[in-house]
């Protein structure tokens, strides 16, 4: 055998070479001319290439050394090119990338890249008809792929029947690709194990210890729909861990998350177990977690236990917002607009040092960033000058205007009112600057709304000793002293760290960013690069505000 032969045998694909080698079995039952077809074929350079390529790419996905972070990347492209199309006249830049972004060679690798993200090259094994009478029942035999990955369907035992049936298929699993297996069919055997009278643990067990490919025979359900996901997009609030919930139908199947995580919800079929996956990773397997009315009853349940072991009930004045049960949030991505921003919020504990950002925020480009004077009942002081640091006004006066509505916050501190009016706000914004408000945080909520679409920032302060320590190196003066001529005190301290614990608890949920005021400068490059996230990004907001 010359080295030209021996080198390109080697580089063909051993399954084919087999085949090859098969077919000389085959030379009595067919034609010369169509063995010779067969072989040129399967020897072919390109075919093998072909091979070659979809075995490294199924072995790495397999292997999980690559993950692609989405699936629709040709649709992400349809979507630029759209928002460039509206933008070409503002931009060189944009008019030349959206030139580049229509080019046909860029647009054929990206729907290449869709096609393994989307695992289309994995073999779909036929349905093996089973021969039946017409007066019996209607029994299917399916093959299934086994790899690492979950069969991405979850069974159950029919109340009335006892019998075991599909629960659920997982939108993006390997039974739901395969399109064979649907819900409410029934298992009657898998890889030739009978399982009548048996459990989903049973069963369970039966494909864990599977070798290859995995064969059920299977009765249909009526229902043969396909699954066509939603396009729901939520912001968690809470943190849930399938592990620790002896609820789900199948710890496995569930998918964890933290608060702040945004979620694409598929699947809402089910009024108990939602199917979703988290929006950074597109192309992962849906998993299961409560559905908003089941972790509304779950936080209900608690607070009802929790009362009645304490015996008694909290007396403080927000605690009325724990009565709004944080679950999902409907989210959507909210573009930025050119000459428009956002209002900046920075909420925090009393004393933390926001007012103390907004200051040299507002001082690092006065012509950009500009504050509302704040309204005021309380009399002026010394030094003090109408216009600068209050708006002086009577109590009856200020009455009357938030009755009428012209606040978009206020509130009450030592018998005095205090507020920032909606028209200081929106003069602010129609000028095109980034209008930066302090308020108190019981202001949240009336501030969170879709005409003003705030960027609320959290200003949190750091543990006790840090906070301590800084503030003291410092020099810093207390705030809870009119006459800022003290340090802050240890019970001052304490009280920031608690209230900060208190309004992450109140309303975390909320914030769009969070910064722990340890130390100032490092906290005032953060708060830059956030207010520059908000002026330039397309971020996850309220659906309401999109729509």
């Amino acid at each position: 055998m010359t080295a030209e032969v021996m080198a390109a045998d080697a580089n063909r694909d051993p399954a084919l070479s087999k085949l090859v080698s098969s077919l000389q079995e085959t030379e009595t039952l067919s034609s010369e001319q169509e063995i010779d077809f067969l072989k040129t074929l399967l020897e072919s350079k390109e075919l093998n290439a072909l091979v070659n390529v979809h075995s490294k790419v199924a072995k790495v996905l397999r292997d999980d050394k690559l993950a692609p972070l989405l699936s629709t990347s040709t649709q992400v492209l349809i979507e630029v090119l759209e928002q460039l199309s509206q933008r070409c006249h503002l931009s060189p830049i944009c008019k030349e990338a959206f030139y580049l972004l229509q080019n046909p060679h860029l647009q054929s690798l990206l729907c290449a890249h869709d096609a393994i993200a989307q695992k289309d090259f994995y073999p779909h094994l036929p349905e093996i008809p089973v021969e039946m009478d017409e007066d019996e029942e209607t029994i299917k035999i399916v093959q299934l792929v086994k790899s690492n990955e979950p069969l991405g369907a979850t069974i159950k035992t029919d109340e009335e029947t006892g019998k075991i049936i599909i629960a659920r298929i997982m939108h993006g699993g390997a039974a739901d690709r395969s399109g064979v297996i649907h819900v409410g069919d029934e298992v009657i055997e898998v890889n030739g194990i009978n399982v009548e009278g048996k459990t989903p643990g049973d069963v369970l067990q039966i494909l864990q210890n599977s070798e290859g490919n995995i064969t059920f025979k299977i009765v249909p359900s009526d229902g043969k729909g396909g699954q066509r996901e939603s396009k729901v997009r939520v912001r968690a609030h809470f943190d849930y861990n399938p592990e620790n919930d002896p609820y789900i139908p199948c710890k496995e199947a569930g998918l964890a998350f933290q608060r702040g995580d945004i979620l694409h919800i598929v699947s809402q079929d089910d009024a108990y177990w939602w199917q979703a996956r988290k929006e950074s990773e597109r192309t992962a397997r849906a998993g299961l977690i409560p559905s908003r009315a089941l972790q509304e009853r779950r936080v209900i349940h608690e607070r009802t236990q929790r009362d009645t072991t304490d015996g008694e009930s909290k007396t403080e004045n927000d605690d009325f917002d724990r009565e709004m049960i944080a679950t999902y949030e409907e989210v959507a991505k909210l573009y930025p607009r050119p000459g428009v921003y956002r209002p900046v919020v920075l909420i925090g504990a009393p004393g933390v040092g926001r007012n103390e950002l907004k200051r040299r925020l507002t001082a690092r480009d006065p012509e950009k960033f500009r504050s509302p004077v704040p309204y005021t009942t309380r009399p002026i002081r010394q030094g003090e000058v109408p216009g600068r640091e209050y708006i002086f006004i009577s109590r009856e006066k200020m009455e009357s205007d938030v009755s009428a509505g012209k606040f978009i916050e206020h509130g009450e501190y030592k018998g005095h009112l205090y507020g920032t009016s909606a028209e200081s706000v929106k003069s602010i914004v129609n000028a095109g600057c980034v209008c930066i408000l302090s308020p108190h945080y019981q202001a949240i909520k009336a501030l969170r709304t879709v005409q003003l679409k705030p960027f609320m920032i959290h200003i949190k302060p750091p543990s006790f000793d840090v906070l301590k320590g800084t503030r003291t190196a410092s020099r810093a003066k207390s705030t809870f002293d009119e006459t800022n001529s003290r340090g802050f005190t240890d019970e001052e301290f304490q009280d920031m760290v608690k209230h900060g614990e208190r309004i992450d608890f109140l309303y975390g949920h909320y914030f769009d960013e969070e910064i722990v005021n340890d130390d100032l400068a490092s906290a005032l490059e953060k708060l830059v690069n956030c207010v520059q996230r908000a002026e330039n990004e397309p971020l996850w907001s309220p659906a309401s505000w999109v729509q």
